[in-house]
């Protein structure tokens, strides 16, 4: 029997409160299993950094609400959110995926990491970043974003535009040459984006896991990464 692509799940925390326990969505473990794949949360143990970038196939950094270095902010206006204890583990694991050519796929906080870590620049506040910002931080609230023709999202979802839910401060303010923005939203905030160099690193700036049950076109960004990661596709 071929074997389900193993996928770590980074976990989040109570950041809100006292940062004493792991959480993360059970949508974002259906998303993974629906897809094919069979997902496995990883705590923030330095201990098994080293096994998680091995034995794994793919990773899934998920949603959160702490904050980065602050040289990774735009206009000096470093982030107000919490630090967390996830940042340093989670980002030496995604450097293992990322040296190592493994799928990688962010969601909201985790599309973040994916673009500080090759030289992109934050927002802190993303309804300052202009007069004619939407709401983004909106429980419930969906809008639209337009996909960037021919880029890697594009012709998993294959359609041109569609619609997202909201909910996040901080945003991607500027890219680097070494990332390419695939969904923007009507006020031109950046939405998703792309790694080139890799073959499989991808961030939503969406929770496309809170679609998991609905036939949503974004859905197809999960099965395209499981599929990515079936061990078949990494030999």
């Amino acid at each position: 029997m071929k074997r389900k692509p193993r996928i770590a799940v980074i976990l989040d925390e109570n950041t809100s409160g006292d940062g004493s326990r792991y959480e993360a969505s059970k949508s974002y473990f259906a998303a993974i299993r629906d897809a094919g794949g069979l997902p496995f949360g990883i705590p923030y143990l330095s201990e098994i950094v080293a096994p998680v970038v091995e034995e794994f196939d793919g990773l899934l950094c998920v949603g959160g609400r702490f904050s980065y270095p602050d040289d990774w902010y735009l206009q000096g206006k470093p982030s107000r959110a919490p630090p967390s204890e996830r940042l340093a583990i989670e980002r030496e694991i995604t450097d293992g995926y990322l040296r190592r050519d493994k799928p990688v796929l962010g969601i909201c906080a985790g599309m973040q990491l994916l673009a500080g870590l090759h030289g992109c620049r934050l927002w802190s506040d993303v309804q300052a970043s202009g007069p004619a910002i939407i709401e983004h931080d909106k429980q419930g609230s969906l809008h639209r974003v337009t996909l960037t023709p021919h880029s890697k999202l594009a012709a998993l979802v294959r359609v041109p535009t569609m619609l997202v839910n909201t909910f996040h401060q901080e945003a991607v303010g500027e890219l680097s040459s070494s990332v390419i923005a695939s969904a923007r939203s009507d006020d031109g905030v950046i939405e998703a984006i792309e790694i080139p160099a890799h073959s499989f690193a991808l961030g939503l700036q969406w929770h496309q896991e809170r679609f998991f049950a609905a036939d949503h076109p974004g859905n197809q960004v999960f099965r395209g990464f499981v599929k990515a990661c079936a061990p078949s596709n990494r030999d």
